[in-house]
Order: C-alpha cells, then structure tokens, then sequence
C-alpha cells in the first residue's frame, strides 16, 4: 500500500527526522542563478579582453660584441710549464701575468742569445762599413783614373795634331827638294852638253855637278825628313789607341773591384737584415714566456696543469670569460615564424634561475620577465634547421639583472599584436598563424628602424 507524503505528514512530524528532511525537494534558489549569471557575464567580459600574441623561444645567454664573449688563452710559443700566478675562478685585469713557461728547444737555451745576436749585428756593421768605404775609395780612384785618361789622351791627341803639322810641312820641303833636285839635274846635263860642245869651262861643269849633289843630298835629306814625320805621326795616332786602351783596362778592373765590393755591401747588409729579424725574434720571443692576460676577466678553466707539462705553440692554456660585458639573449626561430620577426620587436625574457610568474598574453601583468629587443636576425639558417635571433636588453625599461651568466638559460615572449581572448581562442583552435599585418603607420616605423639598423640601440647601450 502506498504512503503519500501528505498522509506522512499528518501523522509523523518529518522536523524532527534527518532523513526525511532530506527527502524534501528544493528549487533552483535565486542566489545561485544570479552567481551563474555574473560568472557568465564575466566569461563575455573575459572574451573581449585584449590578449598579446606571442612566439615562446629557447635561448641562452651570451654577448653582443665578439671581443666581450668567453676565450681561451693560447701560448703562442712551444715550451714547459713553469710557474702558475692564477687560480680558477680569479679575477685578472689586463697584462696580469697567468703562467710562466720555459724553453725546450736546444737553439733558444743559451742564456746569452740576444747578447751573442747583437754582437753579430755589431760586426756586421763593421763589415758593411768597410765595404762601403773600400767602394767609396775605388770610386775615387776610378775617377782619378778618368781624369788621367783624358788628359794623356789630350796629350796625345795634341803630339799627333803637331805631327799631322810636321808631316805636311816636311811634305812641302821634300816636294821643293824633290823640284830643286830635278832642276839641278837639268841643267848639269845643259852644262855637259855645253862643256862638249866647248861653251862651257871644266871648271863651271864641276861646279854644276856639286850643286846637283847638293841638291840630290837635299832631296834625299828632305824624303827621310818626310818619311820621319808620317812615322811619327803614325806612332802618335798608335798611342792614342794605346793610352786609352790601357786606362780602360784599369778602369775596367776598378769598376769590377767597385762592384764587386758593392755586392759584398749589399750581401753583408741582407745578412744584417736577418741578424735583426732574428734579433727582433728572439728578443719577442723572450717576452712570450710569460703569457698575459688579454683583458680583464675571470679564470674560469685551467685546460693545461701541473708544473712541467709540456705545451705545443698555439695551445690552450685557459679560458677567460670578460669581466665588462654587454649581455644579450640568443635564440633560434623556426623557418615558418621568421615573417612574425623584426628588427626592434619587443620581446619579454625569463632567465633561468630567477624566479617569475608568467602571464602570457597580458606581459605587463608578469613577474620577474624582463623586457628586451631585438637587435639582428640572421639571413641564413643555422645549422640546427633554425634561424638565430639576436635579443638586447630595452634601454628604455628596467636593467637586466647583475647576476646573469655567459651560458645560462633563457625563455623569450616575443611579443606581437593585441588581439581579444575569444579572437585567440578561436585562432588557436584553428590551428591559424598569429597575426602579424600591421597598420600602416606600424609598418612605416618599422621600415626606418631596419633602415637605421641598430646603430642607436647600441649607442643607448653604450
């Protein structure tokens, strides 16, 4: 038989009982219709909030400037370990000695090196001086011989010009012989014809035949004289050939003993130009025996150790990381987000270690983010498949903390456009890319910040 609540509760009174009070139905109360209503109404809200796309990125740490990030130091010579003056994790200024090391080559273990080179150097120069001086004194006498040459040749020259004047004045007085003796003849045959025919004395006829041999003697005095003088004169055009033959002889031989002394100049000077470099090497290689630090920075590895291990010219010793740095973030893009990636586009980054509470769509709201730009963007994709982005620290926002390390670990937001919740959501759920079209005026800013370059971020840096 069943019981129906109204009959219950005229004969039991249900207040007084847990269980049936529970068995009592409710209605959907107003407080919870209004607290459903507000939730909705805060979800409409909540869609229409402006939300900042973004790209999250890995990266690490590093420098903007190639002579700010970690090096090693290399000897730059063979040698053995000798001394330490450092120690891992020590702070070096610039010049401050690092480790001392020591000759193990047999050419370089006189300690008298530098002195023994100089020595040659100096005898070299003697030699070079004397050379030059054995050079000047053959110049000399060359010219001293010139000046003899000429003026036995003027000499010469001057006899065979007075011989020429001999031999044709000796030609006149032997043609006048020569006319005096033919008259002579002619008329001591007239006389003897006249003396047979009686018309002349013996007398006259004897005196004519010795003027006829005093002509002949003339005659033949007057040929001699002649033939003399064009001897004489054939013997000074002789002499002249003879002189100057002989001077060029001797000047011949002191132009090659100039020369030869010249070249001796020459190869004793070659030999002092490599006495100096080798001077000039070892007294550089002296002064690389004790290796310096290149800048101001941190030891941060010893890679060589010990006392007398040996070291091969150019090997590490340690490295050193830069004491004054300038940091920046670098992290690697993937191919299909490059489009989303400009020069000067802000970024938000989370540095390992340091401890934030990110809001990924509201970057202003965030803790412990800090802002950044970037600052280049490769045009060539690296060897991870990626490209590599450059990020700087915003001169205009707060400084990147002190404490951060070379190496360490980063995440960066780069941020793009704002957008509303339900636009990203419907975005996301899509599958689309995030927007980047920009206005107009945007991409007018854009365009002179990549036309400028970085030219005044870095200047803000500096």
């Amino acid at each position: 038989m069943a019981i129906h609540c109204g009959d219950l509760h005229e004969k039991i009174e249900i207040n007084k009982y847990k269980s049936f009070s529970m068995l009592k139905s409710h209605a959907i109360s107003k407080v919870v219709s209004r607290l459903f209503l507000f939730v909705f109404i805060v979800f409409v809200v909540i869609l229409f909030l402006p939300w900042t796309q973004n790209l999250r990125v890995n990266g690490y740490m590093t420098t903007l400037y190639p002579e700010q990030k970690p090096q090693t130091i290399n000897t730059i010579i063979g040698g053995k370990i000798a001394k330490w003056y450092v120690r891992e994790g020590q702070l070096v200024r610039k010049g401050d000695t690092i480790v001392q090391i020591t000759e193990v080559k047999d050419e370089y273990f006189d300690p008298n090196l530098l002195s023994r080179v100089k020595e040659q150097i100096d005898a070299k120069n003697q030699s070079i001086t004397s050379y030059r001086e054995k050079a000047d004194a053959l110049e000399k006498q060359i010219e001293a011989l010139r000046n003899t040459r000429d003026l036995k040749l003027s000499q010469t020259k001057n006899y065979y010009q007075q011989s020429i004047l001999k031999v044709q004045s000796d030609s006149i007085d032997f043609v006048a012989a020569d006319i005096n003796f033919k008259i002579s003849k002619e008329q001591l045959l007239r006389f003897e014809d006249l003396y047979k025919q009686g018309l002349k004395s013996l007398t006259e006829l004897e005196q004519r035949k010795l003027r006829f041999q005093d002509a002949n003697a003339k005659f033949i005095s007057a040929e001699n004289k002649f033939r003399n003088s064009k001897n004489d004169m054939a013997n000074a055009n002789m002499e002249i050939n003879s002189q100057l033959n002989q001077y060029n002889e001797k000047l011949a031989k002191a132009e090659s003993d100039k020369w030869e002394a010249l070249s001796n100049l020459y190869t004793a000077e070659a030999e002092l130009s490599k006495l100096r470099i080798m001077f000039q090497n070892y007294e550089t290689r002296s002064g690389l025996y004790f290796i310096t630090a290149p800048q101001d920075g941190y030891i941060t590895k010893s890679i060589k150790t010990g006392i007398g291990e040996i070291v091969k010219e150019g090997e590490e010793i340690v490295t050193i990381a830069p004491y004054d740095y300038q940091a920046a973030v670098e992290m690697y893009i993937n191919p299909m987000d490059i489009p989303l990636i400009k020069s000067g586009q802000n970024v938000r980054i989370v540095f390992d270690g340091w401890p934030s509470i990110i809001f990924s769509g509201w970057p202003q709201l965030s803790i412990g983010t800090f802002a950044g730009k970037v600052i280049s963007l490769d045009y060539y994709i690296s060897e991870n498949g990626k490209y590599r982005a450059l990020i700087g620290p915003d001169p205009n926002a707060e400084p990147w903390p002190d404490v951060l390390r070379v190496g360490s670990g980063a995440i960066g937001m780069i941020l793009l456009n704002d957008v509303p919740i339900w636009y990203e959501t419907w975005r996301q759920l899509n599958g689309f890319p995030p927007d980047y079209y920009s206005k107009e005026e945007e991409k007018m800013e854009k365009v002179k910040k990549e036309a400028n370059g970085d030219k005044n971020y870095l200047k803000s840096l500096k």
